[in-house]
């Protein structure tokens, strides 16, 4: 079975200029995810798909290949996972002439991933044939019951009444449901669900991360947290 790691790092950023390749405790920040795809014994080719050159040299430099330049269409701010991962597959077709059975795809935002998910999370996607895909997720403290959306002059709730629940904002906390939302630590997906057109399928594995190591970096407050949470590990 082939295994392919695919991380997607373009040039681009708004919050953080050169995002991907800031400095993090003295390492470009996407060398973590490279770090962490090159130690799984589960991986066969460590891919980043880039835009921009400067960052293809740097990932090359830390063990990644970069076997293509992503175009800039694929590249924008509103680019879609799907376009980027179905352009790495069909690229890697091109280069390797063959298709890996399973895409592991690492977000360079979040560095700081619990050991051994990416075998744990393969695992889970074989012993299960039907799923589509595998999705780390963490539970959520602010609960969507109670978040609101503007609508003129007034506030509505984000989520409908549902079919048993009327008026679930009104509900107290110790009987909400509990709620995950995804992080950006890991995703694997099957090749056929990438053929069929889709970055998940609808029956997609969860895979938890406790709240300690939940970090995606989108901003300078974010990239603090990710250095302190680092100099707590090397204590």
């Amino acid at each position: 079975m082939l295994i392919y790691t695919i991380i997607p790092a373009r040039g681009g950023s708004k919050s953080i200029p050169r995002k991907n390749i800031i400095d993090l405790n003295g390492s470009p920040l996407i060398k973590y995810s490279i770090d962490y795809s090159l130690k799984s014994k589960y991986i066969n080719k460590t891919i980043v798909s880039t835009d921009d050159e400067e960052i293809a040299e740097i990932a090359r430099s830390c063990g990644a290949e970069v076997p293509f330049i992503r175009p800039s269409v694929y590249a924008k701010d509103l680019t879609q996972d799907f376009s980027v991962l179905n352009h790495a597959m069909l690229q890697c077709k091109k280069v390797y002439n063959e298709i890996a059975d399973v895409f592991v795809l690492l977000r360079p935002t979040s560095p700081l991933r619990p050991e051994n998910l990416i075998e744990k999370s393969i695992d889970m996607l074989m012993k299960s044939p039907d799923a589509t895909s595998v999705r780390s997720v963490a539970k959520t403290k602010q609960h969507p019951y109670r978040q609101w959306i503007f609508s003129e002059k007034y506030i509505e709730s984000f989520v409908k009444n549902t079919s048993d629940i009327e008026e679930p904002y009104n509900l107290p906390r110790q009987i909400l449901p509990d709620v995950y939302f995804q992080t950006g630590d890991i995703e694997v997906v099957k090749k056929e669900t990438l053929l069929s057109g889709s970055v998940s399928g609808n029956k997609i594995l969860p895979i938890i991360i406790e709240d300690n190591h939940v970090i995606d970096i989108d901003d300078l407050k974010d990239l603090e947290d990710a250095l302190n949470r680092l100099s707590l590990d090397e204590k």
